[in-house]
């Protein structure tokens, strides 16, 4: 029997890398955790030190992407991309040297990349897995994040972005007020702000609101808005003077 592949997991969200931690240990013949790291920078450290066989790698991260994370690499591992975002290149994934997770991961896709993995002959080198991301990069695929993940006690909660009405920031973490109720991100607004799809824009440095949520806006003192929301409160969120521009693009006035 094959020894089981030594991993790390790289996440910028600790709820995913515990949810994904947790999937991977119902398959403790196939993976082996050995460590795991919040950005890119960390993860350049670990993987040069520790060696990994395997790595489960999120895409879109702050500051350092996972494709910019493996351009430093001096040897690349085995990857498995996890990401929220479900239209990139998907036919460049489908080879036998990296494999593709939409997030939220769930237990029966796992099952589809061990299945994956007792098949696979690692015998790519950087050089051509980097050509692959390139291609990848190159491709202006809409990217469309679907979803964001919680932790809500002891659980993994999965809130569908089309459920959810505004992000609000509360110091270092963010408010997310949706149709199922209010759920707190370790997530900052900064980082959903680049993240979110295009339904969604920042109409305060403190909020974000889903434009498909709108009610109806007023014109407000010092070139602000009075923005109402359609959720049970009927929530009103006063715009900053210097996303002005920005909305009236979005209005077409």
């Amino acid at each position: 029997m094959n020894k089981p592949y030594t991993t790390i997991i790289i996440d910028d969200e600790a709820p995913a890398r515990v949810g994904l931690q947790n999937l991977l240990s119902e398959f403790p013949e196939t993976f082996r955790i050995i460590d795991t790291a919040k950005n890119g920078f960390e993860a350049q450290e670990k993987i040069e030190r520790l060696q990994p066989d395997l790595i489960f790698l999120d895409i879109e991260m702050p500051e350092c992407s996972g494709f910019e994370l493996l351009e430093k690499l001096s040897k690349i591992p085995i990857v498995v991309f996890c990401t929220a975002y479900d239209q990139y290149a998907l036919e460049a994934f489908e080879t036998n040297s990296i494999d593709y997770l939409v997030k939220p991961v769930k237990l029966e896709r796992i099952s589809k990349t061990v299945k994956k993995l007792n098949s696979f002959h690692h015998n790519k080198t950087s050089e051509e897995i980097l050509s692959v991301l390139k291609q990848i990069n190159s491709k202006n695929e809409v990217k469309k994040m679907t979803s964001i993940t919680v932790k809500k006690n002891d659980k993994l909660i999965f809130i569908k972005l089309d459920d959810v009405h505004f992000f609000q920031s509360d110091n270092n973490y963010t408010n997310i007020n949706s149709e199922s109720g209010n759920y707190l991100s370790t997530e900052s607004i900064s980082n959903l702000a680049e993240k979110l799809p295009d339904n969604f824009i920042r109409v305060h440095r403190s909020i974000i609101i889903n434009k498909d949520h709108v009610h109806d806006i007023q014109k407000y003192f010092n070139s602000r808005f009075i923005i109402t929301l359609n959720d049970k409160k009927a929530t009103s969120v006063t715009s900053g003077r210097s996303f002005n521009e920005k909305i009236k693009n979005w209005m077409n006035i």
